[in-house]
């Protein structure tokens, strides 16, 4: 009788050669560095097609050990698809690279297909989730089943990403009894990844991401037979970025606990892991005590030690601690010009000891180190970033400080703070980026800062004012519609007896727009701020000594704005409509085939993070810090503005901070994509269109026969002189003319970020602003990109641009073919067409962005706005706007030429009666 001979239930892979996870093998690495992801370097060989190099980037990571490698093209300038199937053709031909098996990695099905039907051997998919539900899950195992692969299955669900031990035990099991019952997968080849999460962020609620993974890894092993886990090592340590040495270790400790738990393999740079046993004592201890969270103060204690070991490559450089051994005063003054948070607590007791009272320790230290801060920002010698992080100090320090406060405010309510700020973004506006900023300086310079936040009725403005005691009231709008609000609450200041000054802010503000249409409503101080530098120096008037000479010299300012707009006469300087009608842009029409889209319907998708990464400007994120000037993605550094007068140490000063700025956002850029807090959703289309006159018309169907709704443009009026005067364009212009039976088209979008208050809000509770500015500003720099990316489809699914034409920098310079335009931006300043865009495009279900009732996007971190496609469209102001035209377009809107005035106000050349 022959002898039965039950083969083991190992996990089997191979590339050329054969590869299988024996009991005996500790650990199975699998190689990152070949994820455009997770190697920048990598990235850029790919996207600059040097592919050969590209490979000596794979075969690397094979000679540093990489039992298998990760391949991944999830990347908005790359074409997935071709390149997964090109690579893995191109590494069969390198035979010690494809010695090993390959891990097919990507976000998206059709690139992780593409990748299967390429793969020699047997590889990894990664990954599959029941994110998208049961059924989806169930047909994408299947196929991977067909193909002969195993799969890594990520634990998340419907509700999201697992992040607690029992989230993580409870999806992982559905999986496996899916996978296993229904689908008859072999489950020695399913690999879990139950989310590695990065720890020591400040975040109470993260400390347990280590343990709830091993924990969770110890409960796979045992409860879910032969299936192996896995994750990506890396996550673990993000909040060190840029100091490789603690990095290291904590990938050493976490992968000597994890294996211990069961931990069957790891996404991980195969040349970068320390050797546990050679990992330096206290280093470890300190890295232990936050893996395991054994103490809760572990991550301010590694915090601080680790300061020692920055430096570029790791190399250890001995941190400067010699401040600490000056007085406690002194201590206090450096961690605030320095922004340094890891002692505060413990100086803060120290100070109180001494001092008695907490008051005295605001009043004395904490106070006088501000001041010094102040002194330097307001001398230039300190800029915005600096400013913000010494808020935290000094916001952390006054946390520690407040349950006294709060007995010795009950004991003396009289005491005052250097005055009392309320602060609010208007109703119907939700863009508040600007005044949480000056809300920080505010509060660094001695004032007591309530911020109402934003969409807030005056009413509430004024009653918070009266309930708190204020000594100022600051309003703030980005938004047109919201000048007219703030007029609303100038008027009902004076109607209700107030006699605060009133500060104006926000990027459509304007010191004439406040002289003329917001300061004549109310009898007393109404105060254009620029920005946050301006704020500390109007408010210290406004309250001080100087208040009489200061109020007098702004109401000269008033009078001569108003002065000089009445002698202005803009009126007389434009074209009458008609005549600047004749002088429109004509199209060779004659000559010109318009592009014709393909049209499936609006298209609504969430856009993956990494996908919109390269398509980020970053420039803008730094004016938002009041920091002028350019950023440099190919040195990865900053170019200040020219301003005269200005040193060449303070230029190197103010790119220095910026860059270090730079570094702090891309820190939390990794926690935002690690985490995924952010989900960006977008929705686009296109329909047939023709101009008729000055409007848009949109057709329900390719007949033309009927017109489905209208989209209404404004002229520029101006005079143009010269030999070539420019023409007076509308943006109708770039639409071909109904009479030339040109079939044309016109396109739309939204897309917004979701998540970014959530995430701000979290820091704003941990006192920490200069985060939450951070999260809010790179939530715009990534709505930005989300439009930019859309365009780029947009111009693909019109047919005159390949994928690889343009380089991401001359997309972030819009060096292509046709324009965005938005309602609410100088081309059509009326942000009532929203309306229409939003109505077409169902932008509240397809992307999850509202408008209020001001017309302002919500969330605050959206983009909007149609597409053009002729090569000849172009960005322009429309500029003053005469009466004829205000008359003639209310009338083609059927709207009240009162209620046109009312949107269109800054823009009218005359005075409405």
């Amino acid at each position: 009788m022959t002898e039965t001979k039950t083969i083991p239930r190992y996990l089997r892979l191979s590339g050329s050669e054969p590869y299988e996870h024996t009991p005996d093998k500790n650990f199975l690495m699998i190689g990152e560095r070949t994820n455009v992801a997770g190697s920048p370097q990598f990235r850029k060989l790919v996207q600059q097609n040097k592919l050969d190099e590209a490979l000596a980037v794979a075969r690397q990571q094979v000679e540093n050990g990489a039992n298998v490698i990760d391949i991944c093209f999830d990347d908005g300038m790359i074409d997935g698809e071709e390149m997964m199937a090109r690579f893995l053709h191109l590494i069969q031909s390198e035979p010690d690279i494809s010695k090993v098996p390959i891990m097919v990695d990507s976000s998206k099905w059709s690139i992780i297909e593409a990748g299967l039907k390429c793969l020699q051997g047997k590889g990894i998919v990664n990954s599959i989730s029941m994110k998208e539900g049961e059924d989806v899950f169930r047909e994408h195992a299947r196929k991977v089943l067909r193909y002969g692969a195993a799969v890594v299955v990520m634990a998340f669900d419907e509700n999201g990403q697992a992040a607690t031990y029992e989230d993580k035990t409870r999806i992982c099991e559905r999986a496996y009894r899916i996978l296993v019952d229904e689908v008859g997968f072999p489950p020695e080849d399913i690999i879990f990844d139950p989310n590695i999460l990065t720890v020591a962020t400040g975040m109470e609620e993260h400390n347990n991401y280590a343990l709830d993974f091993i924990n969770a890894t110890r409960w796979i092993k045992e409860n879910l037979p032969f299936a192996k886990v896995s994750g990506g090592v890396s996550n673990i340590s993000f909040s060190f970025r840029g100091n490789n040495v603690v990095r290291e270790a904590m990938h050493s400790a976490f992968l000597y606990h994890a294996t211990r738990a069961g931990m069957d393999m790891g996404i991980v740079n195969a040349g970068m892991l320390e050797v546990y046993d050679e990992i330096p004592k206290e280093l470890l201890v300190k890295v232990e005590d936050v893996l395991l969270n054994r103490r809760p103060d572990a991550t301010e204690i590694l915090v601080d030690f680790a300061e020692q070991f920055k430096g570029q490559d790791g190399r250890k450089q001995e941190a400067d601690l010699a401040w600490r051994e000056a007085s406690v005063d002194k201590r206090l003054e450096h961690a605030l010009l320095k922004g340094i948070t890891d002692f505060i607590d413990a100086d803060t007791e120290e100070a109180l000891a001494k001092y008695e009272r907490p008051l005295k320790v605001i009043e004395g230290p904490l106070m006088d180190g501000m001041g010094i801060v102040g002194d330097l920002f307001g001398a230039g010698k300190m800029f915005l970033p600096q400013v913000v992080k010494s808020a935290r100090v000094m916001k952390k320090s006054v946390a520690w400080l407040t349950p006294f406060m709060e007995a010795e405010k009950a004991a003396n309510p009289e005491q005052r703070s250097a005055g009392k700020v309320v602060l609010a973004t208007v109703k119907g506006d939700v863009h508040d980026i600007g005044k949480n900023i000056v809300g920080v300086v505010l509060a660094c310079n001695g004032f007591e800062v309530t911020d109402l936040g934003v969409m807030v009725p005056c009413e509430r403005i004024l009653d918070a004012a009266l309930e708190l005691g204020a000594d100022i009231v600051g309003l703030s709008g980005l938004i047109t519609p919201s000048l007219d609000e703030m007029q609303h609450v100038a008027a009902e200041m004076k109607r209700r007896g107030f006699n605060l000054p009133l500060l104006i802010g926000g990027a459509t503000t304007s010191p004439a727009h406040t002289a003329i249409k917001i300061a004549p409503h109310y009898d007393h101080p109404v105060v254009h701020v620029l920005d946050a530098s301006r704020s500390v120096p109007v408010t210290t008037s406004l309250l001080g000594d100087r208040r009489d000479r200061f109020i007098a010299e702004n109401e000269r300012r008033h009078l001569d704005l108003r002065e000089k707009h009445a002698r202005k006469d803009s009126a007389a300087k434009l074209l009458p409509i008609e005549e600047a009608r004749l002088r429109k842009f004509t199209g060779d029409w004659a000559q010109y085939q318009p592009a014709k889209p393909h049209l499936p319907g609006p298209t609504a998708a969430v856009i993956p993070l990494p996908e919109l990464l390269p398509y980020i400007d970053w420039s803008p994120f730094f004016h938002a810090w009041e920091l002028r000037g350019r950023w440099n993605s190919g040195t990865g550094t900053f170019t200040p503005a020219q301003v005269p007068g200005t040193d060449e140490a303070t230029v190197a000063h103010i790119a220095e901070e910026a860059e270090k700025l730079h570094a702090d956002a891309l820190r939390l850029m990794d926690r935002i994509l690690a985490e995924e807090r952010f989900t960006v959703r977008s929705v686009r289309d296109f329909w047939p269109a023709n101009s008729s006159g000055d409007d848009i018309e949109i057709y329900t169907d390719d007949t033309r026969a009927q017109v489905r709704v209208v989209f209404h443009t404004l002229r520029q009026q101006q005079r143009k002189t010269g030999s070539d005067p420019k023409p007076n364009y509308a943006l109708a212009d770039f639409i071909a003319p109904k009479d030339t039976g040109l079939a044309d088209y016109l396109g739309g979008f939204a897309v917004s970020v979701h998540g970014a208050h959530s995430f701000a809000d979290e820091f704003v509770a941990a006192h920490d602003d200069y985060s939450s500015i951070i999260v809010k500003a790179l939530a715009d720099r990534l709505a930005e990109a989300g439009a930019e990316f859309l365009h780029k489809q947009a111009r693909l699914d019109w047919g005159y641009e390949r994928a690889d034409d343009l380089t991401p920098d001359e997309l972030i310079r819009e060096r292509y073919r046709g324009i965005r335009p938005a309602p609410g931006y100088p081309a059509q300043p009326d942000h009532t067409e929203k309306r229409t865009l939003f109505d077409l495009l169902d932008a509240p279900a397809n992307a999850g962005t509202e408008l209020t009732e001001s017309f302002a996007m919500h969330p605050g971190a959206s983009v909007s706005g149609l597409y053009f496609s002729h090569p000849d469209s172009r960005y322009f102001g429309v500029s003053s706007i005469n009466r004829d035209q205000i008359e003639d377009y209310a009338r083609r809107k059927g709207q009240a030429v009162a209620e046109t005035e009312k949107w269109l106000g800054p823009w009218l050349a005359y005075d409405p009666a």
